[in-house]
């Protein structure tokens, strides 16, 4: 069990959400924006939503109430953008670009390299050879992409994720991740399947080199039935990320009666590997596409449903009581705006997007950092230290030593030896000194998850806060649930009209896309 002392505190309480509660949705046919109303039932959180033309529409929202309950004490809105790229003119979230109503910086920003890919799966409607047209801006274009979410204020997005299809496929990918480093840009993430990385052992020392912090490869099971995508692959990836000494974090989509037995054995297999895998950042399915309520209630699986599951599958060494949601770690920004004065990075998702914990080794037990941490109750103090140091003129190092001590929130005789909680969040707090979060994440492992809406659970509430988005060549950036759940208004069309058709891409490239994949992977049967 966690060694938390502070979860009944009133400031948290006064905060906790009641259900039912009204929302705005969707209708996931038509797309008109309709209320719906978020409520428990059989101890689940629940969404029902009715179009006046297509009828009611039902679906779980989160599988647990009490789950739900302690991740809304953590909500928090963030600052707003201050310099939005469009009008909200059609309302949200028909207006994204930022428009003027969203309340989240850019936190991490995706930019699509391609849709090109070198695996054909049944359920991917993104690919090129599916899509007609290569999608694939220049070098010039991503570059004007990175500068314009830089840019934004009062925060400037410094973390971007290079994705596709299969970003591994470009050329001139290293050419791509100079050009963005050379921007000013600290933290590049690659999302990719692996293979490439796989069979050329020099390409992860070449975009390590190039700027590539992390590897965000797919990795949704341990067997060649859960995982037909790259499981052959697995062991070279590591080797050879290992050899580059270039992190990876597994992103495993899971689904429900397909994968979710093996959530455990992912979490075991990256804490073997814990010299190279840095984190594993579970993703419960989107529901894209029409389907019926009884595949939905088959497939589905939520926040909590995954979290139980790690409770179960790990013997109760990570309980779900160790998870936080994603704006819990406001305080740490709070605390850094007070003594520098400057608007800083902050993680002010909605509070039912995402999940998370570290965890680590600790006589080769999986050891969660609830149990030697008081979380909540560091949480507190660091928020009340960064009003007093908000009123406070003078911040000098001698003054910081004396108000910041966090050591009573440590048990130290449960703690990894060696691991100094205090002096790693004064480094990092007061000194600005990265480096010691540096090691701090090669010690553990990141536990996570982010669940992405479908039309079927919508929410815009959450659309509003997202800090997850897409960078497109007009300008614009794009909320990860707008981009990727309305296609017909943004990723499609937007993709459609900066692309060439696919014959005209072959002929240019003199090969065909068929070429190019390595491995087809087919609809499970029942």
């Amino acid at each position: 069990m966690s060694i938390l002392r502070h979860t009944e505190s009133k400031s948290r309480t006064v905060k906790e959400i009641k259900l039912p509660y009204r929302t705005i949705s969707l209708c996931p046919e038509c797309l008109k924006v309709i209320n719906a109303t978020v409520y428990e039932e059989d101890g689940k959180v629940m969404i029902r939503k009715t179009c006046p033309e297509h009828g009611e529409f039902v679906d779980v929202y989160w599988g647990d109430v009490e789950m739900f309950k302690k991740a809304s004490r953590f909500a928090h809105d963030g600052k707003g953008v201050k310099t939005p790229n469009t009008e909200n003119k059609r309302g949200c979230p028909f207006s994204c670009g930022l428009c003027p109503v969203h309340k989240s910086h850019t936190a991490l920003l995706n930019i699509v390299l391609t849709n090109r890919c070198d695996l054909a799966c049944w359920y991917c409607f993104f690919y090129a050879r599916k899509a007609g047209y290569v999608y694939e801006p220049s070098i010039e274009e991503i570059v004007n992409i990175v500068r314009t979410a830089r840019d934004m204020k009062p925060v400037g997005c410094n973390a971007i994720q290079l994705t596709g299809g299969e970003p591994t496929l470009r050329d001139d990918l290293v050419d791509i991740i100079k050009a963005i480093k050379n921007e000013g840009i600290d933290h590049i993430q690659l999302n990719t399947n692996g293979i490439k990385l796989a069979n050329d052992p020099t390409l992860a020392v070449k975009v390590k080199e190039a700027g590539v912090n992390t590897v965000y490869l797919s990795f949704d099971g341990v067997d060649e039935k859960t995982n037909p995508k790259n499981i052959k692959e697995i062991p070279a990836i590591l080797d050879n990320c290992r050899k580059a000494e270039l992190g990876i974090v597994f992103v495993p989509t899971v689904i429900r009666t397909v994968n979710d037995h093996q959530i455990g054995d992912i979490i075991r297999y990256a804490f073997r590997n814990m010299d190279v895998v840095r984190g594993v950042n579970f993703q419960p399915v989107s529901l894209v596409g029409s389907m019926p309520r009884k595949d939905r209630q088959k497939y589905r699986i939520t926040i909590p449903d995954v979290i139980k599951k790690i409770e179960e599958q790990t013997d109760g060494e990570i309980s779900r009581w160790d998870f936080y949601p994603v704006p819990s770690v406001s305080p740490i920004t709070h605390i850094v705006e007070a003594i520098t004065g400057q608007p800083q990075y902050e993680l002010t998702s909605h509070f039912a997007c995402g999940m998370a914990t570290y965890v680590f080794n600790i006589d080769e037990k999986i050891v969660p950092i609830t149990r030697f941490i008081d979380v909540e109750g560091l949480f507190e103090y660091l928020d009340e230290k960064a009003e007093d140091l908000t009123h406070s003129r003078i911040k000098t190092l001698k003054m910081l030593k004396g108000i910041l001590d966090v050591r009573k929130f440590v048990d130290n005789s449960k703690a990894p030896k060696g691991f100094d909680v205090s002096k790693i969040l004064f480094d990092v707090l007061v000194l600005h000194d990265y480096s010691a979060l540096s090691e701090f994440h090669v010690k553990t492992l990141f536990i996570g998850m982010m669940h992405f809406q479908d039309l079927y659970n919508y929410d815009i509430e959450r659309v509003k806060r997202c800090v997850i988005h897409y960078g497109t060549p007009d300008g614009r950036i794009i909320p990860f649930c707008a981009f990727n759940v309305l296609p017909e208004i943004y990723r499609d069309k937007i993709h459609a009209s900066f692309s060439v058709p696919l014959e005209e891409w072959e002929r240019k490239n003199n090969r065909k896309l068929k070429d190019e994949i390595v491995r087809v992977v087919r609809k499970p049967k029942d």
